[in-house]
This record gives structure tokens, C-alpha cells and sequence, in this order.
């Protein structure tokens, strides 16, 4: 905190041990958390809340007003959970009057040159790679990975425990525990390798699996897959993210089924 060469607003409300590197910008109406690392170069603007144990590295940009033409300098917020780490040249803008906010859960891994647009909701221990630009009005659960250049259309939501490969359009909703890939996007198989690494059971993927066959390998449009799978797969926690995810969708789940064998 006693950086000579970086600017700090006297309105900040900076924890003692927060490091704050040479030539950065801390705006009014910021709060970091203690244990925080800020790197050379970052911009850090009004109304960002930075959790603790954070790392934040040179050329970010936190907070800046939202790429939305219809704001109009309201009093928002960009949110950051704890043991987040956001790389080199990293764009986080806040929240418009939709949601107020833009929320980065705890324990998260944004890769250098993510952009974040407003109003999007991100789940904890996400991990975004390089270029993945999420576009304003985004959900996305927890223990979601996106994969280098992944581009996501405003509005869609991403289910928890999901992959999306590199490069990929996203512009419908990604169900929860599946690989989704290709061009269009399409459905390539359930996230068996992430799911393993978190301590599912194999009795457990296969569970998911099934449902999966049911929804995108059996012909069925959407509704009759829903029905189906609530008549004949037992109810667990697992079945009904899924189908909860299915009935709330308003962009409609991404079509498709592409078998990698």
C-alpha cells in the first residue's frame, strides 16, 4: 500500500496487506479483500469488489462502465470472489440496470485476454482460457471450462460441470455435465474426465449418460425427452439439475449430436 508510482482513490477501501504493484489505478468506490495481488499496469474503476487472496495481473481492467449503450452512469458493480485469479489483459465490465451486477465466483481461473461483459453471472471454480469472450446477460454454473476463443452469444446460459471446446460458437444453452463442440454447436459427450477429477462415481456418470442418450441420441424433440426421463430415470440430484435446466431455458439447449468414435 505504500507503492510510490501507483494511485490509489483516497474512497477505496483497500485491506492493509493488498500489494499493489508500480503504475496501477485503483477509481473511487473499490474495496479489495486482504491477501490481494495486484500487478503493474491494472485498472481497477468504480465499483468493483475484489474478494480476498485474489491475483490480478498486469493490463486488467476491472469495472469499466458496460459496452451498452443504454447506460446511463448508474451506481453498479463488478463482483469478484475469493482465490480468484484474473491474467494479463483481462476485461470485467459492471453490471446495467438488468442484474446491477457483474458476479465472478470464488476460486475461479480467467485466462489473459477474456473479456466479461456485463451483467454476467459466472459460478465458482471456473476456468476460462485465453480470448473466451462471454457477451452481456450470461450465466454460467460452477466448474465450468471454456476452452481458447470460445465465444458466447448474450443471453445463453452454461450448465455446471460443462466443457466448451475451442473456438466454439455459443448461441444456445449448454446443459449441465456435457462436452459441447463443433460447428454448429452440437452435443459430443458427457464430461466424463472432469467429472471423474471431482469425485463423481462411475455408476454416476453413467447415470448422466443415460439421460443424455435419451435426450440427444434417441430422436426425441425436447419435450418427449423430458417426459421420458422423468418417467424412467430415477429422481437424483443429477436428474433434476438437468431437467430444471432443460425447463428454464429461454434460448432453447443447443441441437445436435456429434459422436467422437
Amino acid at each position: 500500500m505504500n507503492q510510490p508510482l501507483a494511485y490509489v482513490h483516497p474512497g477505496a477501501k483497500i485491506a492493509k496487506n493488498v500489494v499493489i504493484e508500480p503504475f496501477t489505478t485503483i477509481h473511487n468506490n473499490v474495496v479489495i479483500g486482504e491477501g490481494t495481488w495486484i500487478g503493474s499496469n491494472v485498472t481497477i474503476m468504480e465499483g468493483a469488489r475484489i474478494g480476498k487472496n485474489c491475483n490480478i495481473f498486469p493490463g486488467a481492467v476491472i469495472s469499466a462502465i458496460p459496452q451498452d449503450k443504454k447506460f446511463n452512469d448508474e451506481d453498479t458493480t463488478t463482483e469478484i470472489g475469493d482465490n480468484t485469479t484474473i491474467r494479463e489483459c483481462v476485461t470485467i465490465n459492471r453490471g446495467t440496470t438488468d442484474r446491477m451486477k457483474t458476479k465472478i465466483g470464488k476460486n475461479c481461473w480467467i485466462m489473459a485476454y477474456c473479456h466479461i461483459a456485463h451483467d454476467c453471472v459466472v459460478g465458482d471454480n471456473c476456468i476460462f482460457s485465453n480470448n473466451s469472450t462471454l457477451a452481456g446477460h450470461i450465466n454460467v454454473g460452477d466448474h465450468v471450462v471454456l476452452a481458447g476463443m470460445a465465444a458466447i452469444q448474450q443471453f445463453c446460459s452454461i450448465g455446471s460441470h460443462a466443457f466448451v471446446t475451442g473456438g466454439s460458437l455459443v448461441r444456445k444453452d449448454v446443459p449441465p455435465f456435457v462436452k459441447a463442440g463443433r460447428e454448429p454447436l452440437s452435443y459430443v459427450g458427457v464430461n466424463s474426465i472432469g467429472l471423474r477429477r471431482r469425485g463423481f462415481s462411475t455408476e454416476k456418470i453413467r447415470e448422466i449418460q443415460d439421460i443424455y442418450r435419451i435426450l440427444y441420441q434417441k430422436n426425441y424433440n425436447n419435450s418427449q425427452a423430458v417426459a421420458i426421463i422423468e418417467a424412467e430415470m430415477e429422481a437424483t440430484p443429477e436428474r433434476d439439475d438437468i431437467l430444471e435446466f432443460i425447463k428454464n431455458s429461454q434460448r432453447g439447449i443447443m441441437k445436435g449430436y456429434f459422436s467422437s468414435n
